[in-house]
């Protein structure tokens, strides 16, 4: 069974583990290694014959149009992640349907190429933002992979389904949560991220399995820097946010290697007309 591989194009300084010590003023005075990060792993997906997806921030996007460009010749999808990785839960509906429209219109421009794919900044859809699926059907995203059916102290909709579905009545939108599995009557986190830096890989092979077993693919993300243990580091930041952004870095890019190797990889938009025909409504408990 082919999986569904992503990349959530942003910078080290621009993750939700630093939005609370490091000010969004001061993000054009630092260090950029987005460009080479993501120069990397395109390598390392043509080494292993793989497509995958990038859902861009627009701020990256703007300031490296060039690399826009050859994600688009590598032959992989360009889709959005907003423009300046605020959480959806955080705005109003009508900040949410700006930021997508600046955010669609940056990318596509660059990119020559149509935007369908949507993913929210650090999984930010939930039950809080009812109006954003609404919103990304009206705009004419054709998916969105937004949601966490997981219980997290950042983000998480625990009562959605794991599997693709329907959010808004009459539209074929399509929303496909990251990937999870079932084991001792709850609901883990496996789609990738810091969990595949943090655990075992044994355990991110499992999961995978686990989804294809059900019959359905996967889809898992990672960040450019998360295969960059040479970034800098955010010394005032909280001992939890260090730990979690920097454990496992080493390590990841191995990891990634080995994940290219085991299973089959391809583009989320090459996937969504079976999860459009397989994908139920369901709406949240008032």
């Amino acid at each position: 069974m082919r999986n569904g591989l992503s990349v959530d194009v942003e910078d080290w300084f621009q993750v939700g583990a630093f939005e609370r010590t490091i000010d969004r003023a001061d993000w054009p005075t630092l260090e950029c290694r987005v460009e080479a990060n993501c120069d990397a792993v395109l390598q390392m997906f043509a080494e292993a014959g793989v497509h995958g997806t990038f859902f861009t921030l627009g701020w990256v996007a703007e300031r490296y149009p060039a690399l826009i460009r050859r994600i688009v010749a590598a032959g992989h999808e360009l889709a959005s992640h907003g423009y300046d990785h605020k959480r959806v839960f955080q705005m109003s509906a009508d900040d949410f349907a700006a930021d997508l429209k600046k955010a669609r219109a940056i990318l596509e421009d660059l990119g020559g190429v149509a935007v369908r794919g949507y993913r929210a900044p650090s999984f930010s859809i939930d039950a809080r933002t009812p109006w954003a699926h609404p919103i990304l059907a009206e705009q004419g995203y054709a998916y969105s992979s937004s949601v966490a059916p997981v219980v997290h102290d950042h983000y998480g909709w625990p009562q959605s389904p794991r599997h693709a579905w329907r959010p808004v009545a009459d539209s074929d939108l399509v929303e496909w949560p990251v990937t999870t599995a079932r084991a001792f009557g709850r609901t883990l986190a496996a789609g990738g991220g810091g969990f595949m830096r943090l655990l075992p890989y044994g355990f991110t092979r499992w999961a995978i399995r686990r989804m294809n077993a059900e019959g359905h693919p996967a889809i898992l993300y990672f960040h450019p820097w998360e295969i960059d243990p040479g970034q800098p580091r955010v010394t005032d930041a909280p001992l939890k946010s260090k730990i979690r952004h920097y454990s496992g870095l080493s390590a990841m890019a191995g990891k990634l290697k080995q994940l290219l190797a085991d299973f089959e990889w391809t583009r989320a938009d090459a996937l969504l007309p079976a999860q459009q025909e397989r994908a139920r409504p369901w709406r949240a408990a008032a």
